[in-house]
């Protein structure tokens, strides 16, 4: 047997006992390293999320060690062995229909998420994923650090859909932990300026120990009215609505923070149209997490300055609290530890 937080219905979480999951065919059995918490998290639990169905168990952000393989494995192009540390990608998709034959395996229409929508994510001691979600890391690479991998791979597919042009000004809406990633990987896409926005001071903070020169709490203090890029990675909608006013023209306005299903932004088409404003959507992971792997174990980040807090599964609803005011920096559950910790 082993322990699983379980979201049991929209706003509701329990700690279960469960049996151990056993590998399918082309399977592996993973014992859970460390889980990042997330705002997709959040919209989860609260029901906001299109498609979920509970009970699931949450967790998108995951790296751990194989255990065990199911048939077939590494019967193709897979090597895979037992105490091998790995990241996994949670996404999966149908390979059938209309988006995924055209490549864009992303907008599938049964796109599916571990601990996002009907298949069971890591936030337990044990969890499957299919062999080909399944990366392989360096012996030498922090496998409780690297659940950073998840994220930075959608940041990756953020940068594959901007223009990625030397010289550009960039302006990030956040410095949570899509907004850090975004911008640390600005200047690796030919930035000429980053600048990143947010109203907690603690979170510019960590912006300065990633990198980040320019740092405000409003567009308002910096020392250019236009940007060329502008990326709002907080969902939220007043951000997004002035983000959309700093976009300069010909310019690029990402909408990367994941808002409501069910709320509208208010923006000028007229400025849309008169100044040729491109703006652009992004969806979890296409073809980058591989690029993840290998940027991450480059050292393309700061991951150690991005992770201040590890809570043990008993400990998941005040970790969720704690994300919910905005607290630490990111926060993760690991569910070998013996006990939750500050880690910085």
């Amino acid at each position: 047997m082993m322990r699983a937080v379980v979201f049991e219905a929209e706003g509701r979480l329990a700690l279960q006992e469960r049996p151990v999951p056993e590998p399918g065919f082309k399977e592996i059995l993973i014992r859970t390293a460390a889980v990042g918490l997330c705002g997709t998290d959040t919209h989860v639990f609260d029901g906001e999320f299109e498609g979920t169905v509970f009970p699931l168990v949450p967790g998108h952000e995951a790296t751990g060690t194989i255990v065990a393989l199911g048939e077939g494995v590494n019967d193709g192009v897979f090597d895979f062995h037992v105490g091998d540390n790995v990241a996994v990608n949670p996404s999966t998709t149908c390979g059938e229909c209309e988006f995924c034959q055209n490549g864009h395996q992303n907008l599938c229409r049964f796109w599916n998420g571990l601990g996002v929508v009907a298949s069971d994510g890591a936030s337990q001691e044990f969890f499957t994923a299919p062999a080909g979600n399944v990366y392989k890391l360096k012996p030498d690479t922090d496998v409780h650090l690297a659940a950073l991998i998840e994220p930075l791979a959608c940041a990756i597919r953020g940068w594959d859909v901007l223009p990625r042009r030397l010289g550009d000004h960039v302006l990030v809406y956040g410095a949570g932990t899509m907004g850090l990633l975004m911008a640390q990987l600005a200047t690796r896409a030919g930035a000429a300026s980053v600048t990143i926005v947010d109203l907690n001071e603690a979170r510019l903070q960590t912006a300065a120990e990633c990198g980040i020169a320019l740092r405000y709490t409003s567009a308002d203090e910096a020392d250019r009215e236009k940007w060329d890029v502008v990326i709002d990675c907080t969902g939220s909608i007043g951000a997004i609505e002035d983000a959309l006013s700093r976009v300069k023209p010909a310019g690029f306005f990402q909408d990367f923070g994941v808002a409501p299903a069910d709320r509208t932004a208010r923006f000028s088409p007229f400025r849309v149209y008169r100044d040729e404003i491109s703006i652009v959507g992004t969806m979890a992971v296409l073809n980058s997490f591989g690029r993840a792997v290998e940027l991450f174990e480059a050292g393309a980040i700061n991951a150690r300055a991005m992770v201040s807090h590890s809570f043990v599964l008993d400990d998941y609803e005040q970790a969720l609290e704690m994300f919910r005011r905005g607290e630490g920096r990111k926060l993760q559950i690991r569910p070998g530890d013996t006990e939750s910790r500050v880690l910085l």
